[in-house]
């Protein structure tokens, strides 16, 4: 009798802990649960959370559904640009569920579903756009891409609120084209800067001289100037620049004396 006793009350407590594990939920703060009564999701009521949820054994059965944002690696994608230039793209991808219904009633798995909708549109996007703008207009095409991804995933009940290129991997022949390509275009402007340096300085010393034209003084004051900067460097050997006026002189007199 105590033997039977004994093994009634195991059984009692089995059975507790059993209707414990399958009656009572607990959802937490980021969680909703889908409730499935009989296999059907009631249009009212067949999503709870958080707290805690009462279910009916055998009867209810729940789906638990992170609302939180999910960080998504797209895998590197071959891509050929609209230029016929291959290259391989990666990208990273944040969505969240913001309807837990539709996210588990009208797709099997919506993470690995969104996936390869993103790995498709990252390869059809791309595909359409030269290699420069690849390469410099990143935010209209991430921009592109989020509004396309999000507008295939609602019906899941998905939003996908960013989509980021990471890497575009270039062939090695393309790598050595685009660094001519930056070195003659820095050259260029170097180019650019020296000839425009040397317009102002040709436009400072015009007029320069148009004073000078007009007070012959100054011109002596600057050979005056020239002479002590000379001195005060250690040459070996001056050269005295004369005024032109003064050469031409003295070469009519020599021709005078001819």
């Amino acid at each position: 009798m105590p033997q039977a006793l004994g093994l009634g009350v195991m059984v009692t407590v089995v059975i507790l802990v059993w209707f414990f594990f399958n009656t009572i939920k607990i959802l937490k703060q980021y969680e909703r649960g889908v409730i499935f009564t009989l296999g059907k999701v009631a249009q009212e009521g067949g999503v709870k959370g958080p707290g805690m949820i009462i279910l009916i054994p055998g009867i209810q059965k729940m789906v638990r559904v992170g609302l939180r944002t999910v960080t998504m690696d797209v895998p590197s994608q071959d891509v050929i640009t609209k230029d016929n230039v291959t290259v391989k793209v990666s990208a990273v991808a944040y969505f969240r569920v913001i309807d837990p219904r539709k996210a588990i009633v009208e797709v099997e798995d919506f993470y690995y579903a969104t996936s390869l909708i993103a790995q498709t549109t990252l390869r059809s996007i791309l595909g359409q756009n030269m290699l420069d703008d690849l390469l410099s207009n990143r935010e209209a095409i991430n921009a592109e891409l989020q509004k396309v991804i999000d507008l295939q995933t609602e019906p899941w009940g998905v939003k996908v609120t960013t989509v980021e290129v990471k890497n575009v991997d270039l062939p090695a022949e393309m790598q050595r084209a685009i660094a001519i390509q930056a070195q003659a275009e820095r050259e260029r402007r170097a180019k650019i800067i020296h000839a425009e340096g040397e317009l102002q300085a040709s436009a400072k010393l015009g007029e320069a001289a148009a004073v000078i034209s007009k007070n012959p003084i100054a011109l002596q004051l600057r050979y005056l100037q020239t002479l002590t900067e000379i001195g005060t460097e250690k040459n070996t050997t001056i050269v005295f620049p004369l005024p032109i006026d003064l050469i031409s002189a003295f070469q009519k007199m020599l021709e005078k004396k001819d």
